[in-house]
Formats: structure tokens, sequence, C-alpha cells
């Protein structure tokens, strides 16, 4: 698994240009009063998924770009859960090489490493079930895309390693698809093809035949016939079906129920096939997931019972649509039969979360670090 970001910044001119101000200056006071070795360490302040590659190769190539060497200890493994406050990193090297580079590298930091967490809880919570990263559309720009491709990648090969996950198959697009295994991007439709099409069942035939050979997953939802348009596709295209290389991405948007459901519906779903589930305690929000509007456990076994009573066992069913780490925790709650999640909400949520920090702990050979972080000191035998 490699970590292949654009160009990264290494440039003096343009470090200085992107840290905060105040590291400039004291780099100034440093190199006029002397300059030292020190040592920092670096934690994050909630558990996390150990995502540091991106950060320990960036910091490399800057130290080769300005001809000097930096001690860098990872405490963990790339994909080793961390418990809140563990230092994560010690780095020592040249307080004047160093000093500037404090903002640059915890942006490559904090944000992978809580994003590799809420890949992995979603790949154990439902290890039975393919994810498909779709997070690009939700990021910045190309450098910050590459940064949660990778976390996914991490996290999900963490979530196989403790639990024989499936975890993320693949990404949308070909610039993620090697932290992936994949050659190129997968996915085949999105609604504005649909729209241009007329009908569900034109844009599928469209579909195959400007891309034979590709297995075909069709979006459901834009006319609001769910069920209908599904089977109608499955018919057209049935040798597909048959050979499980026909899918249906459910994504109806909170606004309404899938075809046929509402609420009382929803609920006769569920209690024929997990009884009680919707019984115990639930929040608001996990009931809407449960029995609510968009993509719900309901619609999801609602559209299992219509693929398999047109004879189609094979066809099979992708959600979208807000699958993040705790709608994941309610789907496999009921064994919502999902064959693949398409999912950007692994990106961290609340990003207060993803803050890293960085302090210095040594200086030459004095230990020294601000009150209240002594946690951070190394222990010495």
């Amino acid at each position: 698994m490699t970590y292949s970001p654009p160009e990264p910044v290494v440039a003096d001119e343009d470090i200085a240009a992107l840290t905060d101000a105040y590291f400039r200056r004291t780099r100034r006071v440093v190199e006029k009063f002397g300059d030292t070795q020190v040592t920092y360490a670096v934690f994050m302040r909630r558990p996390v998924i150990f995502t540091a590659k991106p950060m320990i190769d960036w910091l490399e190539a800057v130290a080769a770009t300005r001809g000097t060497s930096f001690q860098i200890e990872p405490q963990y493994a790339e994909g080793d859960w961390v418990g809140a406050g563990e230092p994560l990193i010690y780095l020592s090297g040249s307080f004047v090489a160093l000093v500037e580079l404090e903002t640059l590298y915890l942006q490559k930091l904090g944000a992978a490493c809580v994003a590799a967490y809420n890949a992995y809880s979603m790949c154990c919570e439902l290890p039975k079930v393919g994810f498909l990263a779709m997070d690009a559309r939700h990021t910045t720009g190309p450098e910050m895309m590459a940064l949660m491709a990778y976390a996914a990648s991490v996290g999900s090969a963490a979530a196989r390693k403790a639990v024989g996950a499936t975890g993320f198959i693949g990404s949308a697009n070909g610039a993620t698809a090697h932290f992936f295994g994949q050659k190129d991007g997968l996915g085949t439709m999105p609604h504005a093809l649909i729209g241009y099409a007329g009908s569900t069942l034109r844009a599928a035939e469209m579909f195959v035949e400007a891309n034979p050979g590709v297995p075909l997953t069709i979006l459901s939802d834009y006319f609001g016939r769910e069920t209908t348009d599904t089977i109608e596709v499955c018919r057209r295209f049935s040798e597909m079906a048959a050979a499980g290389n026909l899918s249906v991405r459910l994504d109806t948007h909170g606004g309404r129920f899938l075809e046929g459901l509402d609420p009382q519906a929803s609920y006769d779903v569920l209690d024929r096939h997990v009884p009680n589930s919707f019984r115990q305690y639930r929040t608001e929000q996990e009931l809407k997931w449960l029995v609510g509007t968009g993509v719900s456990a309901a619609a999801i076994f609602r559209t299992r019972e219509a693929l398999d009573a047109a004879g189609f066992p094979k066809v099979k069913i992708v959600a979208s649509s807000g699958f993040g780490p705790a709608k994941c925790k309610v789907m496999a709650s009921v064994h919502a039969p999902i064959d693949l999640v398409g999912t950007g909400s692994y990106l961290p949520e609340d990003w207060r979360e993803t803050y890293a920090t960085s302090d210095i702990i040594r200086y030459g050979d004095r230990d020294s670090v601000k009150i209240g972080r002594e946690f951070l000191l190394r222990r010495r035998d």
C-alpha cells in the first residue's frame, strides 16, 4: 500500500508562505541565538487509527530537499488502534529545520487518522459488506482526495485484520483506485444520465451499449419508482442479472419514502424480517434509519423482497446516502441485506476532532514541556 499525493510542497519559500507566521519568526530567533536539537511528541485527543505515512513521507521529502535528516519514531504500525492522548510519533532534529514544518505536517495527520478510524468502524460493523469510497466530491481538492482515500484503505485493512471484513473494494475515481488494488474507479451512472435518457431503462440500455462488458449498477430513485424500474431493467438484462453483473443502487432522498412504503408499511416490512427490532430503545435518528424516509433498513428489505419475488436473487443492492459509522451500526443491528455501501461519510464529521498537536518535549539534553502535558514525556526506565 503506497501513499501518492499530488506534488508535495517542499520548497522553503512555499513552506514559509503556508506555515503560521509565529513559526517563521521563531526560526529567526533560533538562528540568531543558536540552534539546538529538539524532540517533538505528536498526539491526538481522541482514539484513532494510526495513519501517519502521509506525514512521514512529507517530512522525509522536506529533509532531503534541505540536505538534513530528521529522526522520526512512529510509536505504532500503520493501521494500529491508538488511544486518546497517546504519543503517536516522536520527531527529532534541528530546531531551525523543524520549527516551520509543524502546521503542514499536522495537516497530513489528524484528518487521516480520524477518517481511517471511521472507515475501520464501518467495516467492522458490516464485515460481510463491501464499501466503495465516494468521498471525492466532499473533499477540497486532489491532496485531500488522496489523503482521505488512503485513510479509507488503512482503516479497511485494519478491519480485515481484526474481524476478516470485506472492507473497501474501490473508489469512485481513477486517481485513488490504486489504494484499493484497482486500476480505475468503480461506478456506472449518475442521476444526470437518467434525466438525459428519459427513463431508467433507457439509461441502462445506453450504458450497456457504450460500455460493453462493464457490470451495470442502476440508480432506481429518479422517477420515484425504485422497485418498478429496477425489475424492468432486470427483465431487460436478465442474463446480466443471473450472472450477478447487475446491481441496484438505492439513493432515495430523505424527503420521501421508497416506492410502496409509508410509515406503517415500513414497520410491517421490518417486522417480517426482524420482529421487534424497532421496539428496543432507539434515538429518533436511529428509528428514521430503520423505518423512515430515504434509504432505510425497511427500504433495503423491501427491495430485496421485490428482487427475489421477481426471480432475481443474484442482483445486488448498493446502499448510499449518509452511511457513516452510526448508520452502519444500525443497519448491522437488523442484518439489512446490503451487498455494497457507497459512502463518503467516513470523512470526519466534527472537524475539531481531527486536530493533531505537536509539542516539544526535549531541548538538547533537557526534558521540558508545558504544564499539563507531562504525559508526553518519554518513559525512561
